[in-house]
């Protein structure tokens, strides 16, 4: 599908920050704010954007106790339809957040959050590696997040030097 500079545009803006304002997105695009909410509605629409999202760093809220993994899934693809079938199997699970298909050593990458390591471990040997097409799974589970999706979660060292004035 093509999409015209100034939809182009729009999109790079609210990828970094879904919460500007329509007027604040009419200025930058030199847009109306009507051809502005046209514009984000033909997008919706085509499912170009998919959906807003906001990004928590859990690890700051201590009542949260869950816990994320990255599994490494080796499939068998399917005659006529390659990985996509495993991948709709596996997307479907409540635990799985992502699904991607990678390039390499393995073939899916499957991002899962859960309550414990125990419940990560439980889907994995009870629901994942059941399914016909799963040859073998690896869970990485993630410690800590440094950055996601451009967003840096701590400060860094840099944030934190005092600039001494000559």
């Amino acid at each position: 599908m093509h999409l015209n500079e100034k939809e182009l545009e729009v999109l790079s803006i609210i990828e970094k920050n879904s919460r500007t304002e329509l007027q604040d997105l009419a200025k930058m695009t030199s847009l109306s704010e009507e051809e502005i909410g046209i514009t984000l509605k033909k997008l919706e629409d085509m499912r170009v954007i998919v959906r807003y999202s906001t990004i928590i760093n859990w690890a700051k809220v201590d009542e949260h106790t869950g816990v994320t993994a990255m599994i490494e899934v080796k499939v068998t693809p399917k005659r006529d339809v390659g990985f996509e079938e495993v991948a709709k199997r596996i997307y479907r699970f409540k635990e799985v957040e992502s699904v991607y298909l990678m390039s390499g050593a393995y073939d899916l990458a499957v991002y899962v959050e859960a309550g414990s390591m125990n419940e990560i471990a439980k889907f994995v040997y009870e629901r994942l590696s059941a399914l016909d097409s799963v040859v073998s799974t690896a869970t990485h589970f993630i410690l800590k997040k440094y950055k996601h999706d451009g967003t840096i979660f701590e400060d860094t060292d840099q944030d934190k030097r005092i600039v001494v004035s000559p």
